[in-house]
C-alpha cells in the first residue's frame, strides 16, 4: 500500500480523535460536541470553517495555490445510532442508548487526517471543501445541507464519499458504477374494519384477515408486476392488531419498507400498493389508508467519476485489492442526495472481520448497526491517504477549456 508517510506518522493522533468521538456519540441533528470538536481541529490547522448547514453540519474551506481554480467536495457523516453499546473497552460510549455502531467516528477521523495533511501541503490548484454532515441515519442530513445552500455557497465540480464495510478485508476497497445502494422508503397501512365478538364474525368486518390477505397480495407486485430483471424488496416488518382472544378488533396496522435501485420501479410499487389497497376496500367493505414515505433515493455512482476513483484506488493498494464491480446492497445512504446534484462516487473501505477489536468487545459480530461493532483504527492512515491521493489526482486531470 502506498500510504503517505506524514499521515502514518500521526496515526496515533487520529486514533485518539476517533476514539474520543466514539466515546461521545450524538444522534441526528444533536451532533453539537462532535461538530465543535471537528471545527476546533480544522481551525487549529488553519482551515476556515462555515457552520450551521443542516443544523449541526459544517464545511471546512481548504484553499490551495489558486483560490479561483476548480473545487472538489469530500464528505464524512457525523451522527451515531440510538443503540446501546455492548462493548466495555476504554473508549466505549459514555452516552447510554447511543453508539457509533456504523463507523461515522472513523469516517470523520479519516477525513480529518486528510485535512491535516492537505493543510500542510497546499500544492493543488483549487479548493477542497471538507463536508461534515449530520443526520445520515434516517434524518436526511445530506438533503438538509443541500437545502441550506451546500452547493450554491460552496460551488464544486464533483463530490465524493466513503463508508467502511465489515467483511471486506482491511486494505481492500469496493466500488461500482451506477446503482450501488438502494432507495429507502417506509410505509404504514391502516386497515379499519368493524369490531365484533369473535364468536359472531358475521356481524363485523375483520381487519386482521384483510391485513393478512393484503400482506400476501403486496408480494405479487414483486413477482407479477415488476420485471424479473429489476431488483426490489418489499418487506412487511410489523403487524399490530387486537387486544384479546375473543374480540375482532376495529383496526389492524402494517409497517414496512420498500427498496429499489431505480425511481421507475419505486413508482410502480407505490402505485400498485395503493391500487391493491383500494381494491380490497371495495371487496371487504373496509377502509384502508396507505401512507408511503420516500426517504432516501437510490445511490447512483457517476460512470466517469467511478472510473477515476477506481484508478486512484488501484494506484493506492493495487488492482487486486479493488473490487471495481462490487455487488450493490439494498441498504441505503443519504449521500445519494448529493450524487443527484453533483457528479461523484461513493466507495466502500474494508473494515475486516472484527479481529481488530480489543478485549472487552461485545459477543456479537462486528457488523454495522450492531452493539458489538467497532471501527478498525488500521483504516485511518489508509482512508486519509486515499482522500489525499484523490485530491491530488483530481486536480492533475486535464481540464476542458
Amino acid at each position: 500500500m502506498n500510504l503517505l508517510e506524514p499521515i502514518v506518522a500521526f496515526q496515533s493522533d487520529l486514533k485518539t480523535i476517533r476514539r474520543d468521538l466514539h466515546a461521545h456519540p450524538e444522534l441526528c441533528y444533536e451532533e453539537h460536541r462532535t461538530s465543535d470538536t471537528i471545527a476546533r481541529l480544522l481551525e487549529g490547522w488553519g482551515i476556515p470553517v462555515v457552520r450551521g448547514l443542516g443544523g449541526t453540519g459544517l464545511v471546512g474551506v481548504l484553499e490551495g495555490t489558486d483560490r479561483n481554480g476548480p473545487a472538489i467536495g469530500l464528505r464524512a457523516d457525523m451522527d451515531a445510532l440510538p443503540l446501546q453499546e455492548l462493548n466495555t473497552f476504554e473508549h466505549a460510549s459514555v452516552n447510554a442508548g447511543k453508539m457509533h455502531a456504523c463507523g461515522h467516528d472513523g469516517h470523520c477521523a479519516m477525513l480529518l487526517g486528510a485535512a491535516r495533511h492537505l493543510a500542510a501541503h497546499r500544492d493543488f490548484p483549487g479548493t477542497v471543501y471538507l463536508i461534515f454532515q449530520p443526520a445520515e441515519e434516517g434524518g436526511g442530513g445530506g438533503k438538509a445541507m443541500i437545502d441550506d445552500g451546500l452547493f450554491t455557497r460552496f460551488p464544486m465540480q464533483a463530490v465524493f464519499g466513503m463508508h467502511n464495510w465489515p467483511g471486506i478485508p482491511v486494505g481492500s476497497f469496493a466500488v461500482t458504477p451506477g446503482p450501488m445502494m438502494a432507495s429507502s422508503n417506509d410505509f404504514r397501512i391502516v386497515v379499519t374494519g368493524k369490531g365484533t365478538h369473535a364468536a359472531l364474525p358475521h356481524l363485523g368486518v375483520d381487519p386482521v384477515m384483510i391485513a393478512v390477505q393484503l400482506a400476501q397480495s403486496l408480494q405479487t407486485i414483486l413477482t407479477r408486476n415488476k420485471k424479473p430483471i429489476d431488483t426490489a424488496v418489499l418487506s412487511i416488518t410489523q403487524i399490530h392488531a387486537g387486544t384479546t382472544t375473543n374480540i375482532v378488533p376495529d383496526e389492524a396496522e402494517m409497517v414496512g419498507t420498500v427498496r429499489t435501485f431505480t425511481i421507475e420501479v419505486l413508482d410502480l410499487i407505490e402505485q400498485r400498493m395503493r391500487e391493491i389497497a383500494q381494491g380490497m376496500e371495495l371487496a371487504h367493505g373496509a377502509r384502508i389508508e396507505v401512507d408511503f414515505q420516500r426517504k432516501y433515493p437510490p445511490l447512483i455512482n457517476h460512470p466517469d467519476e467511478t472510473r477515476f476513483v477506481t484508478g486512484v484506488l488501484q494506484s493506492l493498494v493495487g488492482p487486486s485489492q479493488v473490487d471495481a464491480a462490487t455487488e450493490p446492497t439494498m441498504g441505503a445512504e443519504d449521500f445519494a442526495f448529493m450524487l443527484q446534484e453533483k457528479p461523484g462516487c461513493y466507495v466502500f473501505i474494508g473494515n475486516g472481520d472484527g479481529a481488530h477489536r480489543e478485549a472487552g468487545h461485545g459477543l456479537g459480530p462486528c457488523t454495522l448497526h450492531n452493539g458489538s461493532y467497532d471501527f478498525n483504527d488500521d483504516l485511518l492512515p489508509l482512508g486519509a491517504s486515499f482522500w489525499v491521493k484523490l485530491v491530488s489526482d483530481w486536480f492533475a486531470r486535464p481540464r476542458s477549456v
